[in-house]
C-alpha cells in the first residue's frame, strides 16, 4: 500500500487495547475476543479510531514473544476483515524489529507501532537507517512511538524529512522534551500523520496533525469519538472544553493512583468501574483495589459517564 493510502487507515482517536488476563495473569483471550466485539460495536475500529493491539498502554512490553501474536491474532480475527489493526511492537534492534513486522503483518496487522531503539543510544543517522530498512522490509504502515523520555534524542523535523522516501512510514506519535519547539511538527505535517502524544490535541490540530492518544478511549469511546468530530469541524473551544471537563476531573485520582503504583493501572481500573472488566494487570503494577474504584465511579457519576444509583 502507498503512504497516501496508510495515511487514511493510521489516525484519528486511536484505540489502545487493555490486555485481558485472567487471575493467574494470563491472556485471557476468550475475554479479549469478547471485548473486541464490544468495542466494534461502539464504532471503533476504522480509519479514524484504528484498534491498537499490544502497545504500552496495554501492557504489550509486559508480554512474551509467544503472547503478543497470539493476541493479534485475537483481536483481527474477531473485529473481522473490514477492521483496521495496528501492532505494537517492543523495541529491538533493526532486524528483530523487521522480523517481528513481518510477523504482524501476515496475522493482518495493517500497521505497526515501533518505540525508538532506545538502547542503542541512537543519533539522528540511525533513527534513519532504523526506520528506512523496516520500510523497505513491509507493505504495512509504520507509526513512529517517538519515546524520547527514555533517554535518547527526540526525532528532529529534519530527521523526518528525511524519511519521505520511506514509504511505509505514515505517521509519529508526537511530543517533544522540555524546552524543544512542539511546532515543528508543522514542518512535516503535510507528509506524515501526526498524532499527538501530550495531552495538546487541539494545538496539534491547529498545527495540521491527525490524531490524538487518549488514555479513556478504550473504557469510553463515545467521548473521543466526539471530541473528534469538534476537532475536525474546527470547533475548536468546543472541544477544548470537553477535554477539560474529564481532565479537570480525573486529574486528581490520576495523580493519586500512580502515586500508589505505576503503570496503566487507571486504564484498567477505569473499564472496570464501568462495569467491563479486563482482569488485573501484571506484577509489579497494582490493580485499582475496591476503594478505588468506589472513588473512580462517584467521579465518573460526577461526569455522566455512569448512571446515579
Amino acid at each position: 500500500m502507498t503512504r497516501d493510502e496508510l495515511r487514511k487507515l493510521i489516525g484519528g482517536t486511536i484505540v489502545t487495547l487493555p490486555t485481558c488476563f485472567d487471575d493467574d495473569f494470563g491472556l485471557d483471550l476468550g475475554r479479549h475476543a469478547e471485548m473486541v466485539g464490544w468495542w466494534m460495536e461502539q464504532g471503533v475500529g476504522t480509519g479514524i479510531n484504528p484498534l491498537k493491539s499490544s502497545a504500552a498502554m496495554g501492557e504489550g512490553p509486559d508480554l512474551s514473544d509467544e503472547e503478543w501474536p497470539q493476541l493479534l491474532r485475537t483481536v483481527v480475527s474477531a473485529a473481522g476483515s473490514d477492521a483496521v489493526v495496528i501492532c505494537g511492537l517492543k523495541t529491538k534492534n533493526t532486524l528483530h524489529t523487521i522480523e517481528d513486522a513481518k510477523r504482524a503483518q501476515d496475522l493482518g496487522a495493517l500497521g505497526l507501532q515501533i518505540d525508538l531503539p532506545i538502547f542503542h543510544h541512537p543519533n539522528q543517522d540511525d533513527y534513519l537507517r532504523y526506520f528506512t530498512d523496516i520500510s523497505e522490509a513491509i507493505d504495512i504502515g509504520i507509526m513512529i512511538y517517538n519515546t524520547h523520555w527514555f533517554g535518547c534524542a527526540c526525532l528532529t523535523a529534519e530527521t523526518m524529512l528525511g524519511l519521505t522516501d520511506a514509504e511505509h512510514v505514515v505517521a509519529i506519535k508526537w511530543g517533544v522534551p522540555e524546552g524543544e519547539d512542539y511546532d515543528q511538527m508543522r514542518q512535516f505535517a503535510h507528509i506524515f500523520n501526526v498524532i499527538d502524544n501530550s495531552n495538546q490535541p487541539v494545538r496539534c490540530h491547529k498545527n495540521g496533525g491527525r490524531g490524538y492518544i487518549s488514555p479513556t478511549i478504550a473504557a469510553n469511546p463515545r467521548h473521543d469519538l466526539e471530541v473528534w468530530q469538534l476537532l475536525e469541524a474546527h470547533r475548536y473551544e468546543e472541544a477544548q472544553a470537553k477535554i477539560d471537563r474529564v481532565r479537570d476531573a480525573l486529574g486528581p485520582f490520576l495523580i493519586k493512583s500512580a502515586n500508589r503504583s505505576g503503570g496503566y493501572r487507571f486504564n484498567k481500573g477505569l473499564s472496570a468501574a464501568l462495569g467491563r472488566p479486563v482482569g488485573p494487570t501484571r506484577p509489579p503494577t497494582l490493580p485499582l483495589d475496591d476503594e478505588e474504584i468506589v472513588e473512580l465511579q462517584g467521579i465518573l457519576r460526577g461526569i455522566g459517564w455512569l448512571a446515579a444509583d
